[in-house]
């Protein structure tokens, strides 16, 4: 067996949504510690979820949340259902469009443009004031636009991709940041198989899915207040149909501070007592680093005082 087998076994092996080009590669290629390794290209983000629990892969990359488009329902609803997951890590990627068609082709000769319909919904202001006479044929993907044009399966004149579609085929660039927001983000989040939580930052996010314990007015305050007597913020609050009924609902819920903080833990306690299913995705840090800012009386330290003041009254200690 030679040294290159050897290497490739000590490799770590991460799954992303592919080709290469896409959004998702970009967020991949902010992890310091998958550089160098293997990226296994997938279609969806079940086949990517299915690499990680059948041990194909170490780790998987999967978008969330957009800017402007919301929570990926099906990365939720994935994470909600498929056991001994666990988010590790996420990372943000700017969402801006290129046009790019066969080389030798100029702008003025676009009339069909290939566009995946949620890129094509955000760049519909710029496609409107420069080619007001195209006619749009939708694309599986942002890549796959891009490919059907070269590879002669597409009729269309030009592609709407994302802008590392350049750095892996040969493609004349027509126009740049075509996008109709130029503050779109989407959110990715890096999801391995179940472990213990890395140790807080300081800058640290808990994602979690809440079912709630049965419909009646008020059910979703009696949630949040989990939260809100602990002093914990929360930075996204998402419904998704759990489909065993109409009207029922599991929220996706992203707090902010790590699961070994008193205030979390204690709130995952009382979430823990008050739902009948609580599903701990990970604590991990945020990507924007921004240090989590909370009242004093929120501490650490009053959490501690407090617990061993009633252990003190349990054990009949006289107070002081």
């Amino acid at each position: 067996m030679t040294s290159d087998i050897w290497d490739a076994e000590a490799r770590r092996t991460y799954s992303y949504l592919g080709p290469a080009g896409t959004f998702t590669e970009a967020a991949l290629a902010q992890v310091p510690e998958a550089r160098g390794q293997i990226w296994h290209s997938v279609r969806n983000v079940a086949e990517a979820l299915a690499d990680v629990t059948a041990g194909r892969s170490d780790a998987a990359m999967i978008a969330i949340e957009n800017s402007v488009d919301g929570g990926v329902s099906t990365a939720q609803d994935a994470l909600a259902t498929v056991p001994g997951l666990r988010i590790v890590g996420e990372y943000l990627v700017p969402v801006s469009f290129v046009l790019v068609a066969k080389p030798g082709t100029r702008l003025e000769d676009v009339s069909l443009i290939a566009a995946h319909p949620v890129a094509y919904a955000q760049c519909l202001q710029w496609l409107g004031a420069n080619l007001p006479a195209h006619a749009h044929v939708p694309a599986a993907s942002n890549v796959a636009s891009a490919l059907g044009i070269l590879d002669g399966t597409s009729d269309a004149d030009a592609a709407i991709a994302p802008p590392g579609i350049l750095d892996h085929h040969e493609l004349e660039l027509l126009a740049e940041d075509i996008g109709d927001n130029p503050n779109a983000v989407t959110r990715f989040v890096l999801v391995s198989k179940s472990a213990p939580p890395q140790s807080p930052t300081g800058a640290d996010k808990t994602s979690l899915i809440v079912e709630l314990p049965e419909d009646h007015p008020g059910a979703l305050l009696d949630m949040l207040e989990q939260f809100a007597t602990r002093g914990i913020n929360l930075s996204l609050l998402a419904s998704r149909p759990i489909g065993d009924e109409l009207g029922r609902y599991r929220f996706v819920v992203d707090a902010d501070g790590h699961v070994r903080d008193e205030r979390m833990a204690d709130a995952l306690l009382g979430l823990r007592r008050f739902s009948p299913k609580v599903t701990f995705l990970g604590s991990y840090p945020r990507a924007d680093r921004a240090i989590v800012r909370y009242p004093q009386r929120y501490s650490d330290d009053v959490f501690v005082e407090a617990r061993d003041w009633l252990r003190g009254i349990l054990s009949g200690e006289p107070e002081v």
